[in-house]
């Protein structure tokens, strides 16, 4: 199925189509073994990996083959000054310097289709850097998805601006790391999905979130959800616009904001 293309119609109340999920697991790249059991799941999950992190070309390089999409998780600055890391991008930088180190992180991640913010409740609020990020952005292209890490992120609005596909988190599966939470949050998500089309949550690779996913996600089929990339959700969502030129296969399966730095 080529990028940008939706499932088959399924008489879905509204957009004629079956609802549909995508998940971006956010932090991929320095937990070499949940992120092995991630890009073995069958459904095509969304990776957003950390720049320079251990295994992150590794993971990336074996996610795109395996059929998931791959992300860049850029390090953004946060009110709560915790540190950020290689490739982080802070409220202190010139323009020069914010867009050489943006362009740096993406080159270093094979297969890069878009780009979401790690922590950055405090970046994100600023129009001016967040101008420059979604212009350089603009040139590849890539699409934006705003974690919506703080309410007052100006992230998404700017990507809409400067005409960068964006689209933004629904909901966080796990900001508490138990069962009981993670099910709470699928079941929202899934809720959101049937009311609105589709829906996009964020989660993480901790062990309790992929064991919950392995059991989760073969029975959406039955519950008649699909999963998909972040690419083809934002097609959806569009009309069927294509985002790239080129596209890839297999984006489907068959089958608010809170402060909380992702």
């Amino acid at each position: 199925m080529a990028l940008g293309d939706p499932p088959a119609p399924v008489g879905h109340a509204g957009e004629g189509l079956q609802p549909t999920i995508a998940i971006i697991i956010d932090d991929m790249g320095a937990n070499a073994v949940e992120g092995r059991r991630l890009i073995q799941l069958e459904q095509p999950l969304t990776l957003a990996f950390l720049p320079y992190r251990r295994h992150t070309t590794e993971l990336a390089t074996s996610a795109h083959r395996n059929h998931k999409e791959v992300m860049l998780h850029a390090p953004m600055d946060n009110t709560r000054h915790i540190g950020l890391g290689a490739g982080g991008l802070t409220v202190d930088m010139d323009r020069l310097t914010l867009t050489s180190t943006l362009r740096r992180a993406i080159r270093a991640i094979p297969h890069v289709k878009g780009v979401n913010n790690h922590m950055g409740s405090l970046l994100t609020q600023m129009p001016e850097p967040m101008t420059w990020i979604m212009e350089e952005l603009e040139h590849y292209p890539l699409y934006f998805v705003d974690s919506r890490t703080i309410a007052t992120t100006v992230a998404g609005r700017t990507a809409e601006e400067k005409q960068v596909p964006t689209l933004t988190r629904d909901v966080f599966l796990d900001h508490e790391q138990t069962e009981e939470y993670l099910h709470q949050q699928f079941r929202q998500l899934i809720r959101k999905a049937r009311e609105n089309g589709t829906a996009i949550a964020i989660g993480h690779p901790h062990t309790i979130t992929v064991d919950y996913l392995e059991k989760a996600l073969p029975e959406l089929d039955e519950q008649g959800i699909a999963v998909a990339t972040v690419s083809a959700v934002w097609a959806m969502r569009n009309g069927n616009r294509r985002m790239f030129a080129e596209g890839e296969k297999r984006e489907i399966s068959p089958a608010v904001a809170r402060n909380a730095e992702d």
